[in-house]
C-alpha cells in the first residue's frame, strides 16, 4: 500500500475511528476518533499494527497537538462481559466521538460493521488503518492509550506479563491464567485457556 490518504472526501469534516484490545484476553477496550486538519501530513503514520512500539510513542504527541480534535474512550472488562467484545468495540467508539470538541460530519470506521452513530453517517472500511490517516492516527491513540494502562495494573498481577504481552493470549499469560487463576480484570465471557492445556507448555 502506497501513501495514507488524508481524506475520503474533501468536503466534510471526518473523523477517524479505531480501536485497539478486541483480542486480549483481559482489561478495557479502547477506542479513539480522531479529526485532521486538511494540511496534515506525515511521514511515519500508518495502521499502528505496522509501527514499533517507539514509533507509536512518538506519534502519539505529535498526533495530540495537531488534530483539529481527538478523544479516547474505554470499555471495561465488565462491560464487555454483558454486552460482548463486538458491541463493546462499537460503544468504545461511540464514547470517543461523544468526547470530541468538534462534531465531524462523517465517521470512518475502521473494519467492516458499526452501529448507527445518531446524526452521523459513517463508512466502515476494512483495512482502513492502513489506508486513511485519520484512522491511522486513531488507531495509534488507542494502541499506546490502552498500552499504557495496562502496564499500569502490571504492577498489581506481575505474573501474567501484561507489560509485555498486553493481555494477549500468550502462551506464558495463559500459563499464569492455569497457574493463578484468572483476576478482576480478566473477561470471562472469554475463553482463558485451551482445551489441550498441555500446549501451552
Amino acid at each position: 500500500m502506497g501513501k495514507l490518504l488524508l481524506y475520503k472526501n474533501r468536503n466534510l469534516i471526518e473523523a477517524g475511528c479505531d480501536e485497539a484490545g478486541r483480542g486480549c484476553l483481559a482489561g478495557p477496550v479502547v477506542a479513539a476518533a480522531v479529526i485532521l486538519p486538511a494540511n496534515f501530513s506525515n511521514e511515519i503514520l500508518d495502521d499502528s499494527k505496522k509501527l514499533t512500539e517507539a514509533k507509536r510513542n512518538k506519534l502519539r504527541p505529535i498526533i495530540e497537538r495537531e488534530a483539529l480534535a481527538y478523544a479516547v474512550a474505554f470499555v471495561s472488562e465488565k462491560e464487555i462481559d454483558e454486552i460482548n467484545i463486538l458491541n463493546a468495540s462499537f460503544l468504545a467508539m461511540h464514547r470517543a466521538v461523544d468526547q470530541l470538541k468538534e462534531k465531524p460530519e462523517m465517521l470512518l470506521i475502521d473494519g467492516n460493521r458499526f452501529t448507527v452513530y445518531e446524526g452521523i453517517p459513517h463508512e466502515c472500511i476494512i483495512k482502513g488503518d492502513g489506508k486513511y490517516l485519520s484512522i491511522a492516527a486513531a488507531s495509534v491513540l488507542a494502541k499506546t492509550y490502552r498500552d499504557e494502562y495496562m502496564e499500569k495494573i502490571h504492577e498489581e498481577f506481575p505474573f501474567f506479563d501484561w507489560k509485555q504481552n498486553k493481555a494477549y493470549p500468550t502462551k506464558k499469560h495463559r500459563r499464569a491464567i492455569l497457574e493463578n487463576g484468572p483476576c478482576i480484570y480478566h473477561r470471562k465471557s472469554f475463553t482463558l485457556l485451551p482445551e489441550d492445556q498441555t500446549s501451552l507448555f
